[in-house]
């Protein structure tokens, strides 16, 4: 992934709507959801969901597919892999080794999210 691609998906996630969004889409798997189900599922009239749904496909973050008469947004797995990978790719590059403040919490699934994310942001700022 290059950096011009980096830059639109970080710029595309760095709003709260969009960030819910692609969430939920990466929850959903492949089958994704109609823009009516994300709407229900985020809260977001119909006008400001489609805003959005344009700004994440232009960064190439979701996809969508025609079945019947229904569209299907689903996350873009390969760019959202691309997006983590170029993020981490020199991680501990300059030591050597990666130190385990850089590897992922193995108990960070089993907690709820918010109790995770406290629980990393906490290690962060004792550090």
């Amino acid at each position: 992934m290059d950096s011009n691609a980096v830059l639109k998906a970080l710029a595309a996630l760095a709003q709260d709507t969009r960030l819910a969004l692609f969430r939920l889409l990466v929850e959903q798997g492949p089958a994704g959801l109609t823009p009516g189900r994300i709407a229900d599922a985020l809260d977001v009239p119909q006008a400001t969901l489609s805003f959005h749904l344009k700004e994440l496909a232009h960064a190439g973050l979701i996809s969508a597919r025609q079945e019947s008469r229904f569209i299907h947004y689903s996350a873009n797995f390969e760019a959202m892999n691309g997006l983590v990978g170029y993020l981490t790719e020199n991680c501990c590059r300059a030591s050597g080794s990666c130190a385990p403040a850089c590897a992922p919490e193995c108990n960070s699934r089993q907690m709820p999210r918010r109790v995770a994310a406290r629980a990393v942001s906490t290690k962060r700022r004792a550090a």
